[in-house]
């Protein structure tokens, strides 16, 4: 039950101080799960945010549900989901309740602009450390580099992408493995 409450309180508190999303949430997932308590390694992390983005739903979400049931099991991810969307719930909703009277004013679309930027660069800073553990040889450049450009070029569904880059890995190990029975 302790542990259960802490898992409640520690994806709280990550829900509560991410602002951005789930991609600007990676690097303080990363600092508290891998770096702070080693409840995940950064492949395991890394792996999480994959599924995390290839299912419905949110990723910060999804990735703290695999977390929690990774700690504690169903109940576990249950407990870490609620964590996570509890403070999000509670201050969308004050938010809401106070923001149309403030929207048009100067000083609050300047500091959405500047939030904005700066998670901007908190999804660049995830970016950058998926990158690292992800783009680890040549293959996997390339696949990289063609789901990129494949993103950038034409409209298709991110599901295509996630696709054709699983079963391009499979194909690229598969071949690594017959060619290594050869040597």
């Amino acid at each position: 039950m302790k542990e259960l409450a802490y898992l409640f309180w520690l994806f709280a508190r990550i829900g509560g101080l991410t602002f951005g999303g789930g991609y600007a949430m990676l690097p303080i997932l990363q600092r508290e799960l891998v770096d702070r308590l080693h409840w995940v390694t950064e492949e395991e992390l890394a792996d999480y945010y994959a599924i995390g983005q290839c299912t419905p739903g949110i990723i910060a979400v999804n990735t703290a549900t695999f977390i929690g049931a990774k700690r504690k099991g169903t109940v576990g991810g249950i407990v870490a989901t609620v964590g996570v969307v509890f403070p999000s719930l509670v201050i969308i909703s004050i938010i809401a309740a106070f923001l149309e009277g403030f929207a048009d004013y100067p000083v609050v679309i300047h500091a959405f602009a500047g939030i904005r930027v700066c998670v901007c660069v908190l999804v660049l800073n995830a970016v950058i450390n998926l990158w690292k553990k992800a783009v680890i040889d040549l293959p996997t450049l390339i696949i990289f580099l063609v789901v990129a450009a494949g993103s950038v070029f034409l409209d298709l569904s991110a599901v295509i992408y996630v696709i054709g880059a699983g079963v391009s890995g499979i194909v690229i190990q598969l071949l690594k493995a017959k060619g290594g029975k050869k040597a």
